[in-house]
């Protein structure tokens, strides 16, 4: 891996977490707005599902050796995935946070933590496991899919999950 790459994935990757952090610990929303993303988190989950689906049939497409449909497939799951990311900082830009009314709250923060814990892998497996597909380095990026397909599909699945539990 070179320098460049490790510098930039580790920028991007604590900037993207840096910027969530201060969206949900500090912002609160935008007091008055006349902005009404009530509807997001039904689109935010349905991404969360899209991902989930392609990861799926990407992981097969890689079993059955179709490489050019796993490609197509996984860039497609990292849209989605941003999509997802989108959606979900504009929801609590204007929202804030969400809080969670329910029975289950126990489940609910167990959920909400392994989601939110895992989720912060995502991003810097996902740009290494690029990396070393777009150098042919196949077995490393066999390596580092191992981690991350299951991490993502899990983050994709209590994405859905959760957004259940709070509506």
């Amino acid at each position: 891996m070179t320098r460049s790459f490790v510098v930039f994935n580790a920028f991007v990757s604590a900037a993207a977490l840096a910027f969530l952090a201060w969206l949900l610990l500090l912002h609160g929303g935008v007091a008055g707005s006349s902005v009404d993303l009530s509807f997001m988190p039904a689109v935010n989950a349905s991404f969360n599902a899209t991902s989930a689906v392609l990861l799926l049939v990407g992981r097969l497409a890689i079993a059955r050796k179709n490489v050019e449909l796993h490609k197509r497939l996984m860039v497609a799951a990292f849209a989605v995935s941003g999509l997802f990311l989108l959606g979900y900082v504009a929801y609590h830009f204007v929202h804030g946070d969400t809080k969670y009314v329910g029975a289950y709250r126990g489940l609910y923060l167990a959920i909400l933590a392994s989601h939110v814990l895992l989720s912060m892998a995502v991003l810097p497996l996902a740009l290494t496991a690029f990396y070393f597909a777009a150098r042919r380095e196949f077995a490393r990026h066999a390596r580092v899919t191992r981690v991350l397909w299951p991490t993502w599909l899990y983050v994709s699945v209590t994405g859905v999950v959760v957004f259940f539990l709070l509506h």
